[in-house]
């Protein structure tokens, strides 16, 4: 029985990497993946999906107003859906891919974050945390030592941001994972300077 399963953590914690070598495991076993990103992901290029540690691979770009269902059809019957920040696909998507899941005994493997830089969830991460029948947090450690669970966002200096839209493309010139204590810790104290 196919699942729906997303794998989220925070900046830094491998999501890509894990995504490339999950496909890699696949392919090795001799099984044909699709692998996807959504278009709003631009970062590393419009189809490269793309790791830290610099693993990469081409992959079918999704925009906003495609049908995930009509456009895995056309690309061909395969054995493995895995997907790269998922949570830039829109809900009507994720239930897309859920329907591929239920309808065509395909399993679907996301990766992405869960929340944006002032802890919001993305509407497509939403989602996934609604439909998925796995849910798999991705570690990673703030400089503190505790687990990092906070995107935040950061301008050139180095100052934690509070405002701006929920979608900025970055790195880590734009984002470091903190665990939420030293977040609103670093926040306070800007605010007092």
């Amino acid at each position: 029985m196919a699942k729906l399963y997303f794998k989220y953590g925070a900046m830094g914690s491998s999501k890509s990497a894990q995504a490339l070598i999950t496909k890699f495991n696949y392919e090795e076993l001799g099984m044909k993946v699709w692998l996807i990103k959504p278009s709003t992901d631009t970062r590393d290029g419009a189809d490269i999906i793309k790791s830290r540690i610099g693993l990469e691979c081409r992959a079918q770009i999704i925009t906003p107003e495609e049908d995930i269902v009509e456009a895995y059809r056309k690309a061909g019957r395969h054995d493995v859906i895995i997907s790269d920040e998922a949570q830039f696909f829109t809900p009507e998507q994720i239930d897309q891919l859920r329907t591929l899941v239920d309808e065509d005994n395909l399993p679907v493997l996301c990766f992405g974050l869960r929340t944006d830089f002032l802890t919001h969830f993305f509407p497509g991460a939403r989602r996934l945390m609604e439909l998925a029948d796995s849910l798999t947090e991705i570690k990673t450690v703030c400089a503190c030592g505790r687990k990092a669970t906070v995107n935040a966002r950061i301008d050139e200096t180095g100052r934690i941001i509070t405002e701006g839209a929920q979608v900025f493309l970055g790195g880590n010139d734009s984002y470091i994972a903190m665990c939420h204590k030293c977040w609103k810790d670093k926040i306070k104290e800007q605010s007092e300077i």
